[in-house]
């Protein structure tokens, strides 16, 4: 049975304190919280990263990097690998976030290498992918969506998806206000689970967490979580604060 995920992007924002801030309210937020069927995560910097799984150790929160090469260690400035991201007690990866296709030129071959480093290391990835608003005008976002998705995990095994969660988003909502309809959501996760049963099987389908992403906030997360296919949130603006963050936890 697939899990509802709220997972909180805060990108480059939050120094170390404001880090460990934000999670211990997160963590003293869902203290009384059952979360049977869900899910929380946090992604903050590198910087943090270390402190921060230290304070979520003992909480229903989880944490994960927002990056990681596919190298193991090597001439790579700048650069963090799965096994330093391990040391520090972190074992989920967001993989694929629109801005690291954007603003940092990675292509689906070097996601493809980077999902299987993580998967090789024992990491749950969250693999990213969506369409630009001209692909949405146009009517090729299918097309765009399915193509990063068989490029950068379809030459996986089934067995491999058990750590794997999807985040779709629609590039033209994140950090601009607009955001998908839950019917433009829900058409699309639809789209993407079928994809996954025929590459693979309904089994692995329907066990596959789908999240949305772009311009989630507690306004709207209720009727956007609700629809079938969509398994929960990749958050950004809302997850840098606690009680819009734990709003949408409770959203489900």
């Amino acid at each position: 049975m697939r899990k509802q995920i709220v997972a909180g992007n805060w990108k480059m924002n939050n120094d170390l304190d404001t880090s460990k801030s934000l999670v211990k309210k997160i963590a003293k937020g869902l203290k009384k919280e059952s979360l049977k069927k869900t899910r929380v995560i946090v992604a903050p910097t590198f910087v943090s990263l270390a402190k921060v799984a230290d304070k979520a150790k003992g909480t229903k929160v989880e944490v994960a990097a927002q990056n990681m090469h596919f190298e193991k260690s090597g001439a790579f400035t700048g650069e963090i690998s799965a096994e330093m991201l391990k040391s520090v007690g972190v074992e989920i990866v967001i993989l694929g976030h629109s801005e690291r296709r954007e603003y940092f030129g990675e292509t689906d071959a070097i996601l493809a290498k980077k999902v299987d480093t993580a998967l090789a290391n024992k990491m749950e990835v969250i693999f990213c992918f969506g369409e630009v608003l001209e692909d949405r005008k146009s009517e090729n976002h299918f097309k765009v969506v399915e193509s990063q998705i068989k490029n950068g995990l379809f030459h996986l095994e089934a067995k491999a998806w058990k750590d794997i969660i999807l985040a779709y988003e629609p590039v033209w909502a994140i950090g601009t206000g607009e955001t998908a309809s839950p019917e433009q959501a829900q058409e699309m996760h639809a789209f993407i689970r079928k994809i996954v049963a025929d590459k693979y099987n309904a089994e692995v389908a329907e066990n596959v967490s789908i999240l949305y992403g772009g311009s989630v906030k507690p306004s709207n997360a209720k009727e956007i979580f609700s629809k079938e296919d969509v398994d929960g949130g990749l958050i950004g603006g809302a997850a840098l604060n606690a009680d819009d963050f734990l709003a949408l936890v409770k959203s489900f």
